[in-house]
């Protein structure tokens, strides 16, 4: 790609922090979405830039359409037209049976996780397809093993939504086969980030990781790793695929 230009949602931390840095340093220009923690995004940036890097924080909650399309306004303006997209950004609650959830959990859970990630979608689509003048492009979403698993008796509606994400993956990736873009996604398993503590379980992978045949808990820049593999050339021949992180479990 002669113009490398990522968007990262949920970049401040974790995986997707992880995914900025690894994909500056392999030539992208790197745009890190925060929703309110501002000063995670802004270390980001200036760790990626202290290494050569390109990058930019950008403010707005994915499941918010207004935001969202400032958002893009704010990176065209700034790094020019969108070639790579990771839905990164999602949310889980705390462990919950489905006969003690609401329908706000559900609807909070649906609007980040699956709402936010088809806006993102569709906004980079209108940018990368070359029939919409664009030169091409990839997608990754940011899937989860729980999307396989189910997150019985803790988070079933996350499960849910990233059983969503995979069909969109698949669905999208067929829709845009033919126009330059790409589109895959990755199902990490138990990684250390702090998305457990958000769901009150800060020791998940600790407690859990006996379930896994390798035995441990993955590291973000493992996942990182996957991701980057799929937005870059060396992909260029994959699409529609979602792709296990997760130690084999």
């Amino acid at each position: 790609m002669d113009n490398k230009v990522l968007l990262v949602t949920g970049g401040s931390r974790g995986i997707g922090a992880a995914t900025c840095h690894l994909a500056a340093r392999q030539g992208w220009a790197v745009a890190v979405n925060y929703t309110a923690n501002s000063l995670a995004a802004d270390e980001v940036v200036r760790a990626t830039r202290a290494n050569g890097g390109q990058a930019m924080a950008v403010q707005a909650d994915v499941a918010d359409e207004a935001q969202v399309l400032r958002m893009f306004e704010h990176i065209d303006a700034k790094f020019g037209r969108l070639s790579g997209l990771v839905n990164n950004a999602g949310v889980v609650d705390v462990t919950a049976r489905i006969d003690e959830m609401s329908v706000a959990r559900w609807r909070r859970m649906f609007d980040i996780n699956v709402i936010g990630s088809m806006l993102c979608a569709r906004e980079a689509v209108r940018r990368m397809s070359t029939k919409h003048g664009g030169s091409g492009g990839a997608i990754v979403n940011v899937s989860s093993a729980a999307s396989r698993l189910g997150s019985a008796g803790q988070y079933v509606d996350y499960a849910a939504a990233k059983g969503a994400i995979d069909v969109f993956t698949v669905g999208l990736a067929r829709e845009v086969a033919d126009e330059g873009v790409r589109v895959n996604a990755v199902r990490p398993g138990l990684i250390e980030t702090d998305i457990h503590a958000s769901g009150g379980l800060p020791n998940r992978v600790r407690d859990l990781q006996h379930l896994v045949p390798m035995q441990r808990g993955g590291r973000p820049e493992e996942v990182a790793e996957a991701i980057v593999w799929l937005l870059s050339d060396a992909a260029s021949y994959t699409t529609m695929s979602l792709v296990d992180v997760s130690g084999g479990r």
